[in-house]
């Protein structure tokens, strides 16, 4: 493991670190938010992001969670963003259909929270932890939990790609009671234009997608928004995300 401080904040730090996975046979470099006063003398709660570097940047969190606790409007969290190292290992890592997907969920739930927990003070249990992403890191994030029901409370997702393999794996979850949902979809976001399946309708799919969540009793919140498939509308979404995930 390498470790190493890249960006202090007015009340935290960001260190960036690097984890060899064996699920995945590379180093997955992580980027790491500590907040101001941290200490292992209290526990905190863990937000796991795919698309890490992208929530750090354009999702302003660091910022967001700064602001936040200022307002002691959430609990003491920390961050652990997975950034993508390319497009390509993106799509096969958090598709569905990607021949590295598999291997990159094991390596949330079998690798990546293990060392989270032996490294910092977390409540390790299910409760203290959520995934979040965007668009197919939302996709990914909430297969993850949904696989993984006790190991992650809560998937926060900006505008999830879903597809049948989605909508199957939210309905084979056996205890709805187990983590909640969080998604939010643009209406504009009927041709979206990916990067290798062209032009697809997100906004339908994830309709579908809320009905089988209200069908198996999720708790869980909803919304679509004014708004496309891009971060200038995520962005204006992340504090009611996160107050939903971690708030008081």
């Amino acid at each position: 493991m390498i470790y190493e401080e890249v960006l202090i904040l007015k009340n935290g730090r960001i260190n960036e670190l690097t984890l060899y996975s064996k699920a995945l046979g590379e180093e997955m470099e992580l980027l790491v938010y500590l907040p101001e006063q941290y200490t292992p003398l209290y526990k905190y709660s863990v937000l796991i992001a795919s698309d890490g570097k992208d929530y750090f940047q354009f999702g302003r969190l660091p910022r967001l969670l700064e602001r936040l606790r200022e307002e002691d409007a959430i609990d003491r969290t920390i961050v652990v963003g997975v950034p993508y190292k390319s497009v390509s290992e993106r799509r096969r890592m958090y598709h569905p259909e990607g021949d590295r997907n598999s291997d990159y969920i094991r390596f949330l739930a079998h690798e990546l929270v293990p060392f989270i927990d032996a490294e910092f003070p977390t409540y390790q249990v299910g409760a203290g932890r959520a995934l979040i992403g965007d668009s197919l890191a939302a996709t990914v994030s909430l297969v993850t939990a949904c696989k993984y029901p006790h190991t992650f409370g809560k998937a926060v997702c900006h505008s999830p790609y879903v597809d049948d393999s989605v909508l199957a794996a939210v309905e084979n979850v056996a205890d709805p009671t187990c983590f909640d949902i969080y998604q939010v979809i643009g209406t504009g976001e009927t041709e979206v234009k990916t990067t290798v399946d062209g032009v697809r309708d997100f906004l339908t799919p994830n309709r579908e997608l809320r009905k089988v969540i209200e069908k198996k009793g999720f708790s869980s919140f909803y919304e679509e928004f004014s708004g496309e498939h891009t971060w200038k509308y995520w962005q204006q979404d992340m504090d009611r995300a996160i107050r939903f995930a971690f708030g008081k």
